[in-house]
């Protein structure tokens, strides 16, 4: 057993960023590692200033420079694992290159550009035998893992349908063109990849679906709109799924539904009962039954499952959210993280892998296949 903190580097996350500060915050959530070194900038300055603004010690011109700088260290000072939160262009080659030098790796959804590195990339790390974490987050939230338990009891009985939304509207006007930094480079395909609002959230919506329900898609039909006039990826989507075990799905997602802020919500029916939560009210879990009124469960009490009672940090009643799902993930990566680091066994873990990693690819390619030609049904790989 490791008896230290693990010691992390970061690559993107700097000056104007969004996520990196989310992940910065997880990841010394629970007081189990700490950030040590970074290259937080494809610009060497603008790195160097972010590392001084976080009092980070060791602060990187760029990614390879990175990994080659702490490679040199002995182990008593160098990184344990990396975490990437750059745009999607830039996930494949650190990733790649961490892994192959023996680091462990934490990665920002979707994985990769496109299907062909995320194949490459799950190569890589089966052959490193490190550990790899993807971050989808909201599976991270006490009460979709309560959902996913009463799925698993069979509480519901058996799933006859499901249906996931995220709807933002923060896209609804072409502020990209203002060189607001976020909707940039999620508009623009060389940085985004092939798909804008279903690779930036529609991926989420997939996964957590995946994740309550343990079903995966057979077949899916999709429809892509592009709404703001000169916009070069889809802002729209709307999907209709079948899954393997005859259950029927419908996903949706859009970044231009005028006055949403991150409206994530799943709804699972059954033969006998079925489940609603939504992320903004994240600590609640509706069930409902057909002959009995609905129930709201909520988080941190004694009713919860005995598996999920343990990831609640405070009392019921005090709020948790989002950034304490994505606490969550990172407590699970770092039980495998600081095992491997300590030379002991990995133990399987909670928290999304380079498979869900790859399938999340291979949606979003089925996707936009299906869309190009008209919304045809399509398999699933």
């Amino acid at each position: 057993m490791l008896n230290r903190k693990l010691r992390f580097g970061m690559i993107g996350g700097g000056r104007g960023a969004f996520i990196g500060a989310v992940h910065r915050i997880a990841a010394r959530m629970d007081g189990m590692a700490e950030l040590v070194a970074g290259a937080f900038s494809s610009d060497a300055e603008r790195s160097k200033a972010s590392a001084k603004d976080l009092f980070v010690p060791r602060a990187y011109g760029s990614y390879q420079e990175m990994a080659a700088g702490e490679q040199k260290l002995g182990k008593d000072e160098r990184i344990d694992f990396v975490t990437i939160v750059t745009p999607n262009d830039q996930h494949f080659g650190p990733a790649k290159l961490f892994l192959e030098s023996g680091f462990n790796v934490v990665l920002d959804k979707p994985m990769t550009l496109n299907v062909d590195e995320a194949l490459q990339l799950r190569e890589v790390a089966k052959k490193s035998k490190g550990v790899f974490v993807l971050t989808h987050n909201y599976p991270g939230n006490v009460m979709v893992k309560q959902a996913r338990e009463l799925v698993r009891s069979g509480a519901l009985g058996d799933v006859r349908k499901v249906v996931v939304e995220y709807t933002q509207g923060w896209l609804s006007q072409p502020i990209e063109k203002t060189g607001q930094k976020q909707a940039s480079w999620r508009t623009d395909p060389k940085r985004s990849g092939a798909s804008g609002c279903l690779g930036d959230i529609g991926t989420h919506a997939e996964h957590i679906a995946r994740y309550v329900t343990g079903l995966k898609i057979k077949e899916l039909c999709a429809e892509l709109t592009t709404f703001v006039s000169g916009r070069a990826l889809e802002d729209d989507g709307n999907l209709l799924l079948r899954y393997e075990n005859g259950a029927k799905g419908v996903l949706h997602a859009s970044q231009i539904a005028v006055g949403e802020e991150n409206r994530l919500v799943l709804r699972v029916y059954g033969t006998k009962a079925a489940i609603e939560w939504q992320q903004e009210h994240p600590n609640e879990l509706t069930v409902l039954y057909p002959d009995k009124p609905r129930e709201i469960w909520r988080r941190g009490n004694g009713y919860n499952a005995q598996n999920v009672q343990g990831l609640t940090r405070i009392p019921s009643g005090h709020p948790e959210g989002y950034l304490e799902g994505f606490g969550n993930v990172y407590r699970e990566a770092y039980r495998a993280i600081s095992a491997q680091v300590a030379g002991e066994k990995i133990p399987e873990i909670d928290a999304p892998s380079i498979d869900d990693g790859v399938i999340g690819m291979q949606f979003l390619a089925t996707a936009i296949d299906s869309a190009k030609k008209g919304g045809v049904w399509l398999k699933m790989p």
